[in-house]
């Protein structure tokens, strides 16, 4: 059975930072491509970053590019998000992600097959 736990959540000023972690359980997860997501009150979840199995591959949206950095470590199963010069607008509950294929859009939710429960990020003006 695999496990995505997300850690590292809290609140935090404009302009700082915070590091996401996303440990994984089960399956062997340096076979997978991995995915951020988050979803902000009111709104609809969306993709913030993906990683591919190498962890040479990234990808980002736009409002995150610059900012937020995604990484893995597979001798420790865990995937980073890294978030510097937050924003208010970056509140959220984030997800981690394994991703069902190698290729296709790291974008699309209906590509990923398990999901962690989520953590909060809160950024204060």
């Amino acid at each position: 059975q695999v496990q995505l736990v997300e850690s590292g959540g809290g609140l935090v000023q404009a302009g700082g930072s915070l590091r996401l972690s996303c440990a994984a359980s089960g399956g062997t997860f340096s076979s997978y491509n991995m995915g951020w997501f988050r979803q902000a009150p009111g709104k609809e979840r969306e993709f913030v970053a993906g990683i591919n199995w190498t962890g040479v591959g990234t990808y980002y949206t736009d409002s995150v590019k610059g900012r937020f950095t995604i990484s893995r470590d597979n001798a420790k199963n865990t995937v980073y998000l890294q978030m510097n010069s937050l924003k208010p607008e970056d509140t959220a509950v984030y997800y981690c992600a394994r991703r069902l294929y190698s290729s296709g859009s790291y974008s699309n939710q209906r590509e990923y097959a398990y999901w962690g429960l989520g953590t909060q990020v809160t950024v204060s003006s």
